[in-house]
């Protein structure tokens, strides 16, 4: 199996023109969005009908929601409800993803050309990274990964 170029970008704290732009650049070809809650309105531009419609038409750029790699409910609302700190979230998650098999239910090569979206502007306490850094542990570092 050959390597594998996928990229992380989050939708706050950027604008329609930075966002779209930087996909662009980096020769995206389809958004792989691992919010659990795709609708919401953080950025004006990013609810999921808005989002695929956007994509399409100013960067002909494919999308698709895959709530196999987002967190649950619970784990979520104990990280932002703050009764859980960032190491733990990210345990409990990687747990999650262990628990779901994903490195079994996703074909590696389907992510070639990928962006894997999220909320959080910078991947250092995102999930997005964590799914990559975890995809990237199973599958013996096949993943090259640029952060957006």
């Amino acid at each position: 199996m050959r390597d594998i170029s996928v990229s992380t970008i989050g939708v706050t704290k950027t604008t329609a023109e930075n966002f779209f732009g930087r996909l662009k650049r980096a020769g995206v070809k389809r958004v792989v969005d691992v919010r659990l809650h795709n609708t919401s309105q953080l950025s004006g531009f990013a609810k999921a009908g808005d989002l695929e419609f956007f994509l399409k038409k100013i960067v002909d750029i494919g999308y698709v929601h895959e709530p196999l790699l987002a967190p649950t409910e619970a784990i979520l609302a104990e990280y932002q409800k703050k009764r859980w700190d960032w190491p733990k979230y990210e345990s409990a998650f990687r747990l999650l993803m262990e628990r779901r098999g994903i490195e079994e239910k996703i074909d590696p090569q389907s992510l070639e050309g990928a962006c894997f979206l999220c909320s959080e502007d910078k991947p250092h306490r995102c999930h997005r990274r964590v799914v990559c850094e975890y995809l990237n542990q199973k599958w013996n570092g096949l993943m090259t990964v640029t952060h957006l």
